[in-house]
């Protein structure tokens, strides 16, 4: 949109997209909308309703959805068993949906409806090259005036997007194959894209401390697997962190960060987003 508008952000960089309460100005601007551009209910089941009383005679884009998206269901088995306020350990799948029913109860059914597809799939660049053709075909039956507009913007995004791909693939292939885990599993579009899986993940929660024999357990395991690198998220209490991989051989405890919280919102965020995560990633180069 650059050169004829400026988008609202409706949702902050550092807010927590399961869980969000939109503030009036926010709800004013969803319902002055002519497109909502959103990921969907499976990453913000709340925005649901929203959609519908709020901005009910916007466009409305779920990316998604979007023709060309590339897409994968919810990895179960592949992590440490979660923690959460509810069970002391239970299967990863069960984990990502209780720690966001804990975050939200009442949406708790509506994380199963769209059929276990990972939400987090912005972290794969192909998918962003994907959405932006299908974001300029929108705008410009909108806004025919400035199609051409349009088009030499998505031309150039597209252009930057695949030198990100280029640069971030051979930054990661320079790594190796590090051991390495993260805080909750979330990155697996990026994992795949830049082939460097992650050796599992496992959820603390941030609001209590594991119980003695959890982190018992962590460390048992950390240690088996040989893991050398843990990648927590902005939100979690360092001392947290230090307190459960202490003794174990883990040489790097660095942050990685989903959804560039502290990254000011512009039309570099998205390139600035990947290339820290992949900068993240290179501090455990095997």
């Amino acid at each position: 949109m650059e050169g004829v508008n400026q988008p609202e952000l409706l949702i902050p960089a550092e807010a927590s997209p399961h869980q969000y309460s939109l503030r009036p100005s926010q709800a004013r601007a969803l319902s002055n909308a002519q497109v909502v551009f959103w990921m969907g209910e499976g990453l913000t089941p709340w925005l649901e309703k929203a959609m519908v009383n709020v901005a009910g005679s916007a466009q409305k884009i779920e990316m998604l959805e979007v023709d060309g998206t590339t897409r994968y269901q919810f990895r179960e088995g592949a992590s440490f068993e979660g923690h959460s306020h509810h069970q002391e350990e239970i299967s990863h799948s069960e984990e990502h949906h209780d720690h966001q029913a804990d975050e939200n109860s009442s949406h708790h059914h509506e994380q199963h409806d769209h059929q276990g597809v990972d939400p987090h799939a912005w972290l794969d660049p192909e998918n962003a090259k994907v959405w932006v053709v299908e974001i300029k075909r929108v705008l410009s039956e909108q806004d025919p005036e400035h199609a051409v507009v349009y088009e030499h913007n998505a031309n150039k995004t597209i252009a930057s997007l695949d030198q990100l791909i280029a640069t971030t693939g051979k930054q990661i292939n320079g790594l190796g194959k590090p051991k390495f885990i993260v805080f909750h599993d979330a990155y697996q579009y990026f994992e795949k894209r830049f082939k460097i899986p992650a050796t599992g993940s496992i959820s603390l929660s941030d609001a209590e401390d594991p119980s003695p024999a959890r982190i018992a357990k962590i460390r048992t395991t950390v240690n088996k697997l040989g893991v050398s690198c843990i990648f927590t998220e902005p939100q979690f209490n360092p001392g947290l962190v230090n307190n459960v991989f202490e003794g174990t051989k883990v040489s790097v405890i660095g942050v990685i960060d989903p959804l560039g919280a502290n990254i000011k919102p512009g039309n570099e965020h998205y390139t600035k987003l990947i290339q820290a995560m992949a900068n993240s990633l290179s501090q455990c180069k095997q």
